[in-house]
């Protein structure tokens, strides 16, 4: 799965488990920011990832990623999401944990970790306490 299609993937996984807008992510493997943003309404996600140029959203359990010309599987499930990426055939999980998005790519079998920004305080992060990633 490709960098940016997790970090979408985070993106979605946040606004669904916790109802809160994305401002901004921190992508922990790549170490550094990302302007991707992004909000639910109803069954309705939308978003966009600046760094590509390109917008992301739709129904849920589908999103199309503009950029990749692809869909991903959104399933929701309380704290959890799972789902399927159609552009790089692979499986993934993805939890939020006291604020962090973790997102597990099933074809590398590795976790990745994703800071929030609030878009309601643009210089502050989602996160809950102090938590070793």
């Amino acid at each position: 799965m490709q960098p940016h299609t997790r970090a979408l993937i985070a993106a979605v996984a946040f606004v669904c488990i916790t109802g809160k807008t994305v401002a901004g992510i921190y992508d922990h493997a790549q170490k550094r920011d990302l302007r991707v943003a992004a909000q639910k309404r109803g069954d309705q996600v939308r978003g966009v990832d600046s760094e590509r140029d390109a917008k992301f959203g739709g129904a849920l359990p589908e999103i199309y990623d503009s950029g990749d010309k692809a869909f991903f599987s959104v399933e929701h499930d309380g704290a959890t999401v799972k789902g399927y990426d159609r552009h790089s055939s692979g499986f993934y999980s993805a939890q939020v944990v006291a604020g962090v998005v973790q997102v597990f790519d099933h074809s590398l079998g590795t976790w990745f970790s994703y800071d929030i920004q609030d878009a309601d305080a643009a210089n502050a992060w989602h996160r809950e306490g102090d938590i070793t990633l």
